[in-house]
Parts: C-alpha cells; structure tokens; sequence
C-alpha cells in the first residue's frame, strides 16, 4: 500500500511570549489527531511540540498535499489551538496560520509541511525495506538551511555516515534534490548527484539563507525517497516577517539508508544556525527532548527527533523514541550553550548578528536609510 508520512507543524500561540504551546492548545490538536484516527481519516498519528511549535506526525493512505489531511484535519486542528490561544490571552496566537482561507493544502500557507510517500509492505525477504524505520526533526527559531549541514554529512560524508564504504548499496550514493528559496513566487529546483558533484552541493548548501535540501532520494533505489524537508521561508510567503521558519524533516534509516546513530551523529556539532532572538542573530542549534519549551538564553534555537518503526498495517509500532532525550546529550546540550554564551558577549558587532539582507526586523533599515544620505565625500 502507498503510505504517506505527513509532518506539520505551526506556532498558533505561546505562553509568555515564544516560549511552549498551553497544555490546553496541545490537547485540542491531539483529539483532533485521535478522532481522526478513529474514524479511520489516517492510520496513525502522534502529536508533540517543540518550543512554541505544536508537531502533528501521521500516516495515512491519502497521499501528499491531501485536502483531507491539510485542512479538514490539521488546519482545523490548528484553529481550535488558536482560538484556544486567544480566549487565555497567549502571545502570537495563530501567528503562522498566514492564509485565512487555503486552498487546497497547507504548502506556502504558513505551518511547515514535509511529506513523503512510499510503497510499504514490509516483509523479512524484500531487500529494499524489510522494515520501515524513519526519524522525525523538529526545530525551532531557525530556518531551513539549519538541515543542510547535518543531513549533508549523514547522507555525503563517511566520516560521520560509516555506511557510504561498508554498504554496497549506501555506497552508490544519493540524489539532492535542492530548492532556491530566494523564488517565493514557485519551487526553483536544482538536482545533484552525490558523491560526483559534492563539491557543487557543498558550494549551494554553505548558504543556509537562500538554499536548502528539499529532498534526499537513493541512488540504488531511485524510486525510494529518504528525506523530505520543509524548505520554504515564511517571509517570502507573508512577505514581512512573521517569526522564523521552524523547519521539519523526515528521514527514513535503516537498509538502503543511513543508521539512525549516523543520522544524527552530525547534530553534536551544535552548528551555528540564523534565528535566535527576534530572528536576527546567529546560534548554535542545541539538540533537545521532544516537548521542551525555549526558556534559555536570547532564544537558543532547538531541534528535537522522534524516531518511529511503522508495522506492516502502517500504524506506528506502539510507541515512538525520543532521540536526544537520551541522557548522552546533555554534554551536547552544555557545549552548545557555551558556545551560544561566547557569541552573545559580541552582541549585535560582526557575524554575531545577520547582516543587513537577512535582518527580520526593520528597525535598523529605517535608521540606515536615515544616516546613508548625511555622509559626505572628504573634502
């Protein structure tokens, strides 16, 4: 049976300014996700938050950008969230939900949005997926190009993903398929080849501001996509600034795919990503247990990963792993927050804070536009 893996996620409202989602919010998007369950709309789903962002994982058999799945279940899921949000007086009550009315699906209307769809009839002989495994990323106050680095080297790299040389299948490499987000008006897509055009994919994806990988299919089997990404920037959706991206992934492991170890082994760099407070500093990303609220330091951004095996009926198998609540992450945790400490001591001079192309705010354009005429030639 054709399964799809729909990941959708959007800040409707949190408490005390871009902090967590009420309990309340949560629970409306969960019955919602439950009933639909019930009713058989899906196979399964699970709901989740990370930071100010309420994270809807499903299964179903309605296919991508399915009318059914966007708004008759999540988008209605998020407007009871909203409305909830806005009787207690939560901050930014509903402030991804862009478009008051979509049409159709979810995509470009504000909540981030990855999908994936495969064949699942997993059985002990089909040496393509004898089973199906896949983790879930969730991040928040940062934007797409916050997964270039780290699916980079999972999906690039053997000196993080050791399968590329010890998989025969692994080592015929991926396809990456990258989006140039700078084109709000359509997808501008770009395919490449790893590992023959590395050095290419390497040149667009040091750009996390303008290009991100949209998608990761094999090479062995080029029918299998193993990674979906929500590449689309809300600024050039709202266009204006309506808070940062959030960005979610999917990547299915295991088999033809990276292990989930070599997934996520890349994330104890705690890379510098855009975002942070106001959206308009760079900070490393700290890895975090799913369902934790952004308290620390000027908006530390965060990323969680759930991980899911789906049984052969499509519903997930129980119960799902939180990947880096695992208590071997707490110096990952430590090593980012020094490493945030140390850039904010430099405050808003050099690349502690973005440069003027990529500031979400105004405010200083206003004041540039206001000094730039008063300077003279030497006389």
């Amino acid at each position: 049976m054709q399964v799809t893996l729909s990941c959708l996620k959007a800040d409707v409202g949190s408490i005390g300014g871009h902090t967590r989602p009420s309990s309340e919010m949560v629970a409306t998007v969960q019955n919602a996700v439950r009933e639909a369950v019930s009713r058989k709309t899906i196979l399964d789903g699970l709901t989740m938050f990370t930071g100010d962002d309420i994270n809807c994982v499903l299964a179903h058999l309605q296919g991508p950008l399915s009318q059914v799945v966007h708004l008759e279940l999540v988008h209605h899921a998020f407007l009871g969230a909203t409305r909830n949000a806005q009787e207690r007086g939560l901050y930014a009550a509903g402030q991804d939900l862009l478009v008051d009315a979509p049409s159709g699906n979810l995509r470009g209307a504000g909540p981030a949005v990855a999908e994936l769809t495969f064949e699942h009839v997993p059985t002990a002989t089909d040496t393509c997926r004898p089973a199906e495994s896949f983790v879930v990323f969730a991040a928040d106050k940062c934007g797409p190009g916050a997964y270039n680095l780290p699916l980079y080297l999972a999906f690039a790299d053997p000196m993080y993903s050791s399968g590329l040389i010890l998989s025969d299948r692994q080592s015929q490499g991926y396809t990456f398929q990258i989006i140039d987000m700078d084109q709000a008006d359509h997808d501008s897509l770009i395919t490449l080849q790893a590992p023959e055009d590395l050095y290419a994919i390497a040149a667009l994806l040091r750009d996390n501001e303008r290009f991100a990988i949209d998608a990761i299919y094999s090479r062995a089997f080029p029918n299998q996509q193993a990674v979906a990404v929500s590449a689309q920037r809300l600024h050039n959706i709202a266009g204006r600034y309506t808070g940062k991206d959030d960005p979610v992934a999917i990547v299915r492991i295991q088999g033809i795919f990276p292990a989930l170890e070599e997934v996520v082994m890349p994330w104890v760099i705690g890379h510098y990503v855009a975002g942070g407070a106001r959206g308009s500093h760079v900070m490393p990303l700290m890895p975090v247990s799913k369902n934790t609220a952004v308290t620390g330091p000027y908006c530390l951004p965060v990323v969680s990963a759930v991980s899911f095996s789906l049984a052969p009926d499509g519903t997930f198998s129980r119960s799902a792993e939180d990947v880096f609540g695992n208590p071997s992450w707490d110096e990952v945790r430590r090593r980012a927050q020094e490493k945030a400490l140390g850039l904010r001591q430099q405050g808003f001079f050099g690349p502690a804070m973005l440069p003027y192309g990529e500031l979400e705010y105004g405010g200083i354009k206003k004041i540039m536009e206001q000094l730039l005429p008063r300077f003279q030639p030497r006389s």
